[in-house]
């Protein structure tokens, strides 16, 4: 095992860093971007709307087709029927345009989303707070775990990555990169060693160090699910053999783009392994948005944060008003 650290600097600031933004502002600049990509779900939607609604009286026929489009629009038939059933109750037989739709939307929208809007709390009483990040390849692990690595550094807590995906070396590497970019010591083997070896080591190293938070990145190849599930039950075994409390998080990484195979892919790692919560990443990618709702709806996972480009910045703790009112093209 390697353990790669990265010295902080030693030269002092020629002058103090400039003072934050106002929270206002920054929350409009966050509001702005989130708005911005979720552009390509909330067109789908409100396309739809106005298409279906310029002054039309809020009938049978009209509800019905508001439920239809709210399904294509990855927003799941439960929620779908929910916010059907609640204008039927309260506007019935009266004229609606496009706007009251969204309004009601983004109302019934935050209601069933704020209970899974919560953010990922680090212990500070642990030594480490470890968090196991699974997903499939290619959703988002290991920039989410840079991503997450960064903002917590930046919060002054001290970090430490663990690349437990040890089958792929390109994930190894781009671990060791945030690693660099954070400035956060990287636990690492070579090729095809034990993962439940590494994430053990990883505690263990952690704890030596007086490190406040752990990420151990997994596998996520889902070609043979039963060895995968095997792999990751050996991790957890292995974790809870050093720190009987661990993992304290499990975090499920999702990537927006894929729709409705993100029901089956909880589905799958919920069978696997306790999944705590869960991120979505590639929300700027997608015209699927809407499913997260679908998934809070159905699971009631917490979802705690969201991923609309490739900054570090761009990876933030959900905010249910803020994602609906974004959804359906509010302002």
């Amino acid at each position: 095992m390697s353990l790669f650290g990265f010295g902080k600097k030693n030269a002092p600031e020629p002058s103090p860093p400039p003072a934050p933004p106002p929270v206002a502002e920054e929350q409009q600049g966050w509001f702005g971007r989130l708005k911005s990509g979720l552009s390509k779900s909330s067109s789908k939607l409100t396309q739809g709307l106005g298409d279906l609604f310029t002054k039309r009286k809020l009938d049978d026929e009209a509800l019905e087709d508001l439920e239809d489009l709210l399904i294509t629009a990855d927003l799941g038939v439960a929620t779908a029927a929910k916010v059907t059933k609640h204008l039927a109750k309260t506007r019935f037989g009266q004229d609606v345009d496009s706007a009251d739709i969204k309004q009601t939307l983004a109302e019934e929208i935050t209601r069933i989303l704020e209970p899974v809007a919560r953010p990922l709390v680090i212990d500070p009483s642990r030594k480490p707070h470890v968090v196991l990040v699974v997903g499939v390849n290619g959703s988002g692990k290991t920039t989410t775990i840079g991503k997450l690595a960064k903002q917590n550094k930046d919060a002054g807590l001290s970090v430490t990555l663990a690349a437990g995906d040890t089958f792929r070396a390109a994930a190894v590497e781009q671990l060791k990169v945030w690693g660099e970019r954070t400035g956060c010591p990287v636990i690492w083997r070579e090729d095809g060693a034990d993962a439940a070896g590494l994430a053990y080591d990883s505690i263990a190293e952690s704890r030596k160090q007086g490190c406040d938070l752990l990420f151990i990145d997994t596998a996520g190849r889902l070609q043979n699910k039963a060895d995968l599930m095997a792999e990751l039950a050996k991790i957890v075994r292995s974790i809870k053999k050093i720190d009987p409390t661990a993992p304290h998080d499990v975090l499920l990484v999702l990537d927006a783009t894929t729709g409705q195979n993100a029901h089956s892919q909880v589905e799958i790692f919920k069978d696997m392994v306790a999944v705590t919560g869960l991120v979505l990443t590639k929300l700027d990618g997608t015209a699927r948005g809407g499913v997260l709702v679908a998934l809070a709806e159905k699971f009631g996972l917490p979802v705690h944060a969201i991923g609309v480009g490739e900054q570090a910045g761009d990876l933030r703790p959900f905010e249910a008003d803020a994602f609906a009112k974004s959804l359906v093209g509010m302002d």
